[in-house]
């Protein structure tokens, strides 16, 4: 009887699948655009107030922003979160 293999490490785990997060493949970029078609520029300096959103604002400048401020993209993703409900609930923004 020949010896058994010794067990194989494992494989490198493929991206789980997050079927109950609605950011789970998402880039920043979509969720500022989303937001910024949404809110428009000013409503979204008014919401969270951020230079990047109040002060000549841009996608790109925003991004830049927000990929060095995980506070800041803690904000955006969070306002991303409560359009979502917001629209799914048939409901308005303030």
């Amino acid at each position: 009887m020949p010896p058994s293999a010794p067990p194989s490490p494992p494989s490198p785990a493929a991206p789980a699948v997050q079927p109950r997060n609605p950011l789970h493949g998402l880039t920043l970029e979509q969720i500022v655009t989303a937001l910024a078609d949404h809110y428009g520029w000013d409503g979204l300096g008014a919401r969270i107030p951020l230079r990047c959103f109040t002060h000549d604002p841009s996608v790109a400048s925003s991004l830049k922003f927000l990929r060095k401020t995980p506070w800041a993209r803690a904000k955006v993703e969070s306002l991303y979160l409560f359009m979502l409900r917001d629209a799914r609930r048939g409901g308005r923004t303030p």
